[in-house]
């Protein structure tokens, strides 16, 4: 991805996806799966804070001050 895209909308779902709308209207999903082992996620797993996703400044982000990259989330999520 050459242009830096906000994400505008999330709806995070208990199973670990991210259903993600981003600022030029495109809607994409991520899976967090593959990283719900690592930190600062593993402090997310199992928990309700999952679903509690927001979105600040761009990107996605949950309490306790856990975010993730907007092109991280862009690169490796999948067209809706």
């Amino acid at each position: 991805m050459d242009i830096l895209l906000d994400v505008v909308r999330v709806d995070a779902k208990p199973d670990y996806t991210l259903f993600l709308e981003f600022e030029n209207g495109e809607k994409r999903v991520f899976d967090m799966t593959p990283l719900m082992d690592k930190k600062p996620f593993v402090q997310l797993k199992g928990s309700p804070l999952f679903t509690k996703a927001s979105v600040d400044y761009g990107t996605v982000v949950w309490p306790g001050n856990i975010d993730i990259a907007p092109e991280t989330l862009y690169d490796r999520s999948l067209p809706v």
